[in-house]
């Protein structure tokens, strides 16, 4: 087995120990939380249909997940950067200007701190492996396939604009005109800049963007909500 791969399987089984971690952590919490969200251990096979993925990376012309000749920068910092940066604007739209008032309990959105690391830390991984691992690792890997991948970049943009707008549509709201327009835009680009970073550095730079947008919108918000009620 190329170590390629075997990196791609440890961290990938780093992931998986992480979200049952989170599951028997949760499971201590909830008597104590009312609106506390678990996962199960449903949703640990869940991920684990994302194994198959690992070995073909490569093979769809895509970096491993620790591929040699890109940075901890290019994989890591920018896209966490960036994910800050659609985590901070999300904010301050909805919190700020929609829902400017106080909350006296926390919203759906957040859970207490620290499980909330937990929580959203593997909820970033579930989303990844369905938006991004999978399909995008198919589409390439036939793109590269077909015609000795005459239609490469076909298949990428192609599967790019798809995936990108995937989520914005399964997460249409019933709000103002404006706010769904807003939510739409920013959650195509948000996905959308995702495949091109996966593309780019691989896995773990899309992940790394979701994880820099849960990091505002679900963990620090939540902290800091937390800090007002308590």
């Amino acid at each position: 087995m190329k170590s390629g791969i075997k990196y791609n399987l440890t961290t990938y089984f780093v992931f998986i120990i992480i979200a049952i971690a989170g599951v028997l952590y949760g499971n201590t919490l909830a008597d104590s939380y009312k609106s506390l969200r678990v996962w199960s251990f449903p949703n640990i096979l869940l991920l684990l249909s994302g194994v198959p993925f690992l070995f073909l990376q490569a093979k769809a012309k895509l970096p491993d997940f620790w591929e040699k000749g890109i940075t901890n920068i290019n994989r890591l910092l920018i896209p966490l950067i960036i994910g800050i940066v659609f985590g901070i604007l999300d904010v301050l739209v909805f919190k700020v200007v929609l829902h400017p008032g106080p909350y006296s309990e926390l919203p759906p959105y957040t859970q207490p701190f620290p499980y909330s690391v937990f929580l959203y830390f593997s909820g970033a991984v579930e989303v990844e492996v369905f938006y991004r691992l999978i399909p995008m690792t198919l589409i390439l890997f036939i793109g590269n396939r077909l015609k000795g991948g005459k239609y490469y970049s076909a298949f990428f943009w192609t599967g790019s604009l798809l995936t990108a707008i995937r989520e914005p549509l399964e997460q249409i709201s019933h709000e103002a005109a404006i706010i769904v327009i807003y939510a739409l835009i920013s959650g195509f680009l948000m996905n959308f800049l995702q495949a091109i970073w996966y593309r780019k550095a691989g896995f773990l730079a899309s992940l790394s963007l979701r994880l820099g947008h849960y990091l505002i919108w679900h963990i620090l918000l939540g902290i800091y909500i937390e800090c007002l009620i308590s």
